[in-house]
């Protein structure tokens, strides 16, 4: 299967231009890119799309990530994030090509210390049940498809919590962090280089992250000094968080630790 995929001709990326759609730019760079010039929630325009390019591979990258947003947004959170893949999976079907999707440790309700690929969701906010609906969708509609679960995600071209961590240092005297809910942070390069591994590997779930356990004040004292951990009823959100949401991967071999990853992230932020 690895080889099939490597000698795909076409590869097509939605939401190119995000923080994991850079990186994974530069794993394919002969692929063709679509960004905010395509709406992921006008199926006939990606369906369309799809059958004229007939990519071997397809990568969906686009997604309504705003956590509390979709709390408010719901509407918007189901059509990005879970409607819209019901006809970008059936163009993948007709057409042939593989679809690799993106979802989230969110889809579980954090009341286990760590989920597998084999666990039951049980989503507890609005963007968790809008990336679960997305999966569902991808399973009804085609067979050939690569979901990766993934938690925490940091890089560069987006919004991440290690830049707002830096950006709060230097403007505050103290932040005030988390210290009750757990998971495991995710470097973008790395992710997108894992991608390219997971398209070769037989249909199916995957949960891929850096290895390493941590809660969000752990994450945040690796990257900043003036850092005091709070509860999670100390800084109340939108949308409610699950205290756990640690994922296993136990189909493919381990990424490098977040403290790795961090280091490296935060020398190319120096460069």
């Amino acid at each position: 299967m690895v080889a099939a995929i490597a000698q795909v001709k076409k590869v097509l990326i939605l939401g190119a231009y995000g923080m994991l759609g850079s990186d994974l730019q530069k794993v394919y760079p002969h692929a063709d890119l679509r960004g905010h010039d395509l709406d992921i929630t006008e199926g006939e325009k990606v369906a369309s799309l799809i059958n004229e390019l007939n990519p071997g591979l397809v990568i969906n990258a686009a997604a309504y990530t705003d956590v509390d947003g979709c709390e408010e947004n719901r509407n918007r959170a189901f059509a990005v994030n879970g409607e819209s893949l019901v006809p970008l999976a059936q163009a993948c079907d007709e057409t042939g090509s593989c679809l690799v999707h993106f979802s989230t440790d969110y889809i579980f309700d954090g009341t286990k210390k760590a989920y597998d690929e084999n666990e039951k969701p049980h989503p507890i906010n609005a963007y968790g049940e809008s990336k679960l609906l997305g999966e569902v969708n991808i399973r009804k509609n085609m067979s050939d498809y690569r979901i990766i679960r993934t938690s925490w995600l940091f890089g560069r071209n987006g919004k991440n919590f290690v830049d707002t961590m830096i950006m709060l240092s230097a403007e505050m005297p103290r932040v005030r962090v988390v210290n009750d809910q757990f998971g495991k942070p995710t470097y973008t390069v790395d992710l997108a280089k894992k991608t390219q591994e997971i398209a070769g590997l037989d249909p199916g779930i995957y949960h891929i992250t850096n290895e390493g356990i941590c809660s969000w004040f752990e994450f945040a004292r690796a990257i900043i000094p003036n850092v005091i951990p709070c509860s999670s009823s100390e800084y109340p959100r939108r949308a409610k968080r699950p205290a756990y949401s640690v994922l296993l991967n136990t189909k493919t071999t381990p990424m490098r630790h977040w403290k790795a990853a961090l280091h490296d992230y935060l020398e190319e932020r120096k460069s």
